[in-house]
């Protein structure tokens, strides 16, 4: 059932919302050089990795200088990728990463590698599970650049202490999310959690 409710809001949104994916697009493509689309090597379910799909919202290889973003004026962002990342509309084109089946449309946020190496057995449980586009965890921390930002190691805050609550989180709800009516309540919850921002 979870699947198959996957499949029909991936589609019907894809469709729908083409003509808005298209103009975002050329306003990323506007605003600064590279790609509209970025992606980027993630940790699947059962420890398998895959290519996430977004929005473009950092200008290129901003990622030397770090795969945390921090604050809400990261001088790496483009102008076009603070409002993208402000209502989140950066994640749309992972519907496409939930019609391959790479993803479902409520799951624990799947981390890149680097940081999946750092789990522990106990934590590793957690990609038993899909991964999604949202969760309890991303509800928590919607603003987790801004949190990060106020620490003098942002990176070794994560590790230390978001990655593992948000670990906890996802195995803790993973009733929740692993059901149609679950993910129903959660997508609910983003969606109010996003524009209370």
């Amino acid at each position: 059932m979870k699947r198959l409710l996957d499949v029909l809001i991936a589609f019907i949104g894809l469709l729908l919302l083409l003509p808005f994916l298209l103009l975002l697009s050329i306003f990323i493509l506007l605003s600064s050089k590279g790609p509209a689309l970025y992606k980027q090597s993630r940790v699947g379910q059962f420890n398998r990795d895959f290519k996430l799909l977004k929005f473009r919202t950092m200008y290129p290889n901003a990622e030397k200088d770090g795969l945390l973003t921090l604050g809400d004026r990261d001088e790496r962002i483009t102008p076009i990728g603070y409002f993208l990342r402000k209502f989140k509309l950066d994640e749309l084109p992972q519907l496409i990463n939930v019609l391959k089946g790479d993803m479902s449309l409520v799951g624990p946020r799947p981390e890149v590698r680097k940081y999946v190496n750092l789990y522990t057995p106990a934590q590793l449980k957690v990609l038993a599970l899909k991964p999604g586009i949202t969760d309890m965890a991303s509800i928590k921390y919607v603003d987790e650049n801004v949190v990060l930002a106020q620490y003098d190691d942002p990176e070794q805050a994560y590790i230390k202490h978001i990655m593992p609550d948000k670990i906890n989180i996802n195995l803790q709800s993973s009733h929740l999310s692993q059901s149609a009516w679950g993910s129903l309540k959660i997508i609910g919850y983003t969606v109010k959690s996003i524009l209370a921002k």
